[in-house]
């Protein structure tokens, strides 16, 4: 059954295929769009690349006035207005990068109603000048942007968010929309609360991302690891590696260019000129891997991010599915690739025992820790436990490394009381506490310098563990620690028992543990067994490296990121119809009528050589 589409529709659908080239909404955009035209605030949840910008930028070409977007996004900010300006929207930006006359020129377009979209930081709002120009002009609707920067002990925490409330205490009649891509319900609620939107509607979309492979396997030597995973998957793929700390992303970066692969750093130790030239390379060439610390990322817009590849633990899952988001927004095969291994869980640990804040807040810390050690050590489909963390159910997703080489679960509860028994008898005998690493020297019966100086070679349980290798006492270490029956403290990382461990000992209690697999090769197949994305037709590869060659030039003429004159989608589509006409070419996904009259003649050109 059809329904007539309202004014609102007609509008709205009108602006979607004439200004950004799409034939139709995806997902609840429809509804939100709607809403927001409406007059309605909005809450909404949409996972990166699901298309949130939209839910936003049409209802403000649609409704009088400007759209005004929160964004914490300053370095970025050009870039989003270079995106929108290539598709005919009139949008402009105000922050602190800018000179006065160019501010001037801005305000003076948003005064004049000559704005569809005006960029601000959130800090902004709090000068009394931003409020006085707010009120002179004319204003559509209020956007959010990266909404879950207001959740107070969040993975990327925003102070100045929390005085976005005055929104409607100022300006009480104008809709305002939040949006993020990565929040539980308890987050949402936090952001509701803290934003004075308890009262709007809320949209949830779907958290999956069935074109991203989620794969995470034991750390032996990260860097080589990576380094075997770009060159037999990703050769000259653009992707991002994480790190924890900077002394890791130099060293990281200069490991991968010593071996052929063009690499930048990225962190908060750099001079900030750097950082921008760093980050400005990353969005306008092809290729190139951005080493970084969580500082980078948020708000990258580029589509063609092959890969994210984490070298250590992430804090939390929310972090985790918003770093891995990055990669694939065209909807494309993508990996997101995580070495984990013991020093990670004992590095967390410490990392919380020392943190600012009071015992709810440290709390609160370890469940986000364990949550995502549960990620990692699960021995069923990672995108089963990733989306049922965001509160949505799933069945096994066939492309992921547990779907496509399932671990096996063994019995641990013998190893676990070996192990703790010898953390036992260490502080019970001697009064001492070590590492993992000498625990695991005593139990397989090694006589170090160090065991031997401390007489642990007379402990009972010196040799007892021999039947396991070093590599799989230590998966057992991280297992436990895993599983909250073991812990750490001091600066050393010495290991300690815990309440539970006792009904261990006690064998009150078993000890399931997951068995690395064996390595195999990658699969491209995706939930269902489907392919991620049609694979370009022989014949048109050529063209579609032609369509590339000709948009970097393109891009490289005019100063932007090649996305913003299309999407490698988009030319993909281009070189498997081979349109002959600038009609023909109007049909193809995200070819609009500004990016028709522009690249029209130019791309029916490169098609024709």
């Amino acid at each position: 059954m059809t329904f007539p589409l309202s004014p609102a529709d007609d509008a709205a659908l009108d602006v979607l295929r004439r200004v950004f080239g799409y034939d139709a909404f995806r997902g609840p955009q429809q509804e939100i769009v709607d809403h927001l035209i409406g007059g309605g605030d909005a809450l909404v949840l949409m996972p990166t690349g699901g298309g949130k910008s939209l839910c936003y930028q049409i209802p403000a070409l649609v409704r009088p006035g400007a759209g005004v977007v929160i964004s914490p996004l300053i370095a970025l900010m050009q870039d989003q207005v270079d995106a929108l300006t290539a598709v005919g929207v009139r949008a402009g930006f105000l922050n602190s990068t800018q000179g006065l006359d160019a501010r001037r020129r801005v305000e003076a377009d948003f005064l004049a109603g000559e704005l569809d979209l005006l960029y601000l930081a959130p800090e902004a709002l709090g000068n009394g000048y931003t409020q006085q120009l707010l009120d002179r002009g004319k204003i559509s609707l209020f956007a959010i942007d990266e909404a879950h920067c207001v959740a107070q002990w969040g993975h990327d925490f925003r102070p100045d968010y929390l005085a976005l409330s005055m929104l409607y205490e100022r300006w009480p009649e104008v809709p305002r929309i939040a949006l993020t891509a990565t929040a539980t319900s308890a987050t949402r609620a936090e952001i509701a609360t803290r934003l004075g939107l308890t009262g709007a509607r809320q949209f949830v979309a779907s958290f999956d991302r069935p074109n991203i492979q989620y794969r995470i396997e034991a750390k032996r030597e990260p860097r080589k690891q990576l380094l075997e995973l770009l060159r037999t998957e990703h050769p000259g793929d653009a992707g991002i590696v994480y790190c924890l700390s900077r002394a890791s992303v130099d060293k990281t970066a200069d490991f991968l260019v010593a071996n052929g692969v063009a690499a930048l750093p990225y962190h908060a130790g750099l001079d900030g000129a750097t950082r921008a030239r760093h980050q400005q390379r990353f969005l306008r060439e092809d290729g190139l891997v951005m080493v970084a610390t969580i500082a980078f990322g948020m708000g990258i817009d580029k589509p063609d991010v092959r890969f994210v590849a984490h070298l250590d633990l992430p804090k939390s899952v929310e972090g985790y599915y918003q770093e891995t988001g990055r990669a694939g927004r065209d909807g494309l095969p993508s990996t997101a690739w995580l070495a984990y291994g013991l020093q990670d869980v004992v590095q967390q640990r410490k990392m919380i025992d020392r943190s600012d804040g009071d015992r709810a807040h440290r709390r609160s810390l370890a469940a986000h820790l364990d949550a995502m050690l549960a990620l990692c050590e699960t021995v069923d489909c990672r995108r089963v436990q990733l989306l049922n963390y965001f509160g949505q159910a799933s069945g096994p997703c066939g492309n992921c490394d547990t779907c496509l080489t399932p671990p096996q679960s063994w019995d641990g509860t013998v190893a676990a009381q070996k192990l703790l028994s010898t953390v036992l008898r260490l502080h019970r005998e001697h009064n001492q506490k070590f590492g993992a690493g000498h625990s695991i020297d005593i139990l397989r019966g090694r006589r170090t310098d160090k065991v031997a100086q401390y007489g642990h070679d007379a402990l009972s349980v010196f040799g007892i563990g021999a039947d396991l290798g070093e590599a799989e006492w230590r998966g057992v270490v991280r297992q436990l620690l895993a599983q909250g029956l073991l812990a750490v403290e001091g600066d050393y990382g010495s290991l300690v028992l815990t309440e539970a461990s006792t009904e261990v000992l006690r064998r009150e209690r078993a000890v399931p543990m997951r068995r690395e697999p064996e390595r195999r090769a990658a699969s491209t197949r995706t939930a269902k067994g489907k392919p991620a994305a049609v694979e370009l037709p022989p014949e048109a590869e050529p063209v579609f490296e032609r369509l590339r060659a000709w948009r970097a030039a393109s891009a490289k003429e005019q100063g932007v990121p090649a996305y913003v004159i299309f999407h490698d989608a988009t030319l993909r589509q281009i070189a498997t119809e081979a349109p002959t006409t600038l009609e023909e070419l109007s049909r193809i996904s995200g070819v609009g009528e500004n990016k028709l009259a522009k690249y029209g003649e130019q791309l029916l050109g490169a098609l024709a050589c």
